[in-house]
């Protein structure tokens, strides 16, 4: 049983501990899946709109620019080829989509790993609760803060969507607010500290 203690949304400790069994969010950490899983996620992020202009594409004649022999130049085809300034390129780039799937059951086990790693490496914080009437960065920030992650980048998974925490959250850097539901492996390791709700908690264990 792995033991954590609770802190309250002022980020001050409640006294409380909350025990559950790891291997309810995954048996192991497997590296090669995790791997594979932010290297899918990253190729999808890519945005593969790059294009160049081929020499059928950049503006001028096709006809050849002085006759073969006689000018005492070097031999030379039209305006548009490739050796020459403003000519097409010889292997012009082309708008390409990197993305690519991964099995969902492989996707889902690889977020409970990257989850799982958290845990064993120490890395999580478990909050009573976060919930506010109105958008406040100011509680937001003093939470991270009391918690000492001021200076880190932090994950913060709550129960459900909340655009209230949301907004409480969006422009403070380097920090992060998701619903448990909508994690993946990538947002999960691309932040040093991971900081959950016990609701969020209690719905992870119970998927």
């Amino acid at each position: 049983m792995h033991t954590l203690p609770v802190y309250s949304q002022s980020g001050q400790p409640t006294g409380e501990s909350f025990s559950l069994d790891l291997a309810k969010i995954a048996d192991r950490v497997n590296e090669v899946l995790l791997h594979d899983a932010v290297v899918m996620y990253q190729a999808n992020l890519r945005v593969g709109t790059a294009k160049t202009k081929s020499r059928a594409e950049v503006s001028g004649s096709g006809k050849k620019m002085y006759k073969q022999k006689g000018t005492g130049n070097a031999r030379m085809g039209n305006k548009r080829t490739p050796v020459r300034r403003g000519g097409g390129h010889c292997f012009a780039k082309r708008p390409k989509d990197w993305g690519y799937r991964l099995p969902a059951k492989a996707l889902r086990l690889a977020t409970r790993m990257a989850i799982l790693s958290k845990f064993v490496d120490d890395e999580v914080t478990l909050v009573d609760s976060i919930q506010m009437d109105a958008p406040k960065t100011s509680a937001i920030h003093g939470l991270v803060k009391t918690l000492g992650f001021a200076d880190k980048s932090c994950m913060i998974a709550i129960d459900s969507h909340d655009p209230v925490v949301y907004k409480s959250c969006r422009n403070i850097p380097r920090l992060s607010v998701s619903p448990c539901d909508d994690l993946n492996a990538l947002s999960v390791l691309t932040r040093k500290r991971f900081v959950i709700t016990k609701a969020a908690l209690s719905r992870l264990l119970a998927r």
